[in-house]
């Protein structure tokens, strides 16, 4: 099963990057993982909110096709443990679902168009995070899902 991390803009800070490069090159052993930053929007100034989620939209959708099975990391999703969020990858993976494509919008959220098109919404917390941190919480949460599957003594109860 293949896992797509898609985002709105990019990690700058050097001690994320650092940190979701350390749990990406571990996840290659349990799945083929690609990221894909999309580019922030420029000019924004004069866009309203819904204008610059609308035009985001255009890009996330062009990423997604229509056999993913598409989850939006969003404050109105799901709330699972990581025992819980590892059995629901170990499901889609069990249930031949090839391509699980997890998405972190921009700074105001989703367009109700890419909210049509997802499968899943997914919380991380319901507290608020910035969109960089959340892409670090992101990556080693799925490190510790495969682990958790895999029975490997990185998560501890």
């Amino acid at each position: 099963m293949k896992i797509t991390f898609l985002t709105v803009g990019k990690t700058e800070d050097a001690y994320l990057k650092e940190g979701i490069d350390k749990y990406v090159k571990r996840l290659k052993y349990y799945t083929k993982l690609e990221l894909v930053d999309l580019p922030e929007l420029k000019n924004t100034k004069a866009l309203t909110e819904q204008q610059q989620k609308a035009k985001e939209a255009e890009m996330i959708l062009k990423k997604i096709s229509p056999l993913d099975h598409v989850i939006l990391l969003d404050e109105k999703g799901m709330e699972l443990t990581s025992k819980q969020f590892a059995a629901f990858i170990d499901k889609k993976s069990i249930s031949s679902t090839s391509s699980l494509v997890f998405v972190v919008g921009g700074p105001y959220g989703f367009d109700p168009s890419v909210y049509d098109r997802a499968n899943d919404k997914l919380s991380l917390s319901r507290m608020t995070f910035s969109h960089q941190m959340i892409r670090l919480f992101f990556t080693e949460q799925l490190y510790r899902a495969f682990t958790i599957i895999k029975g490997e003594p990185y998560h501890h109860e």
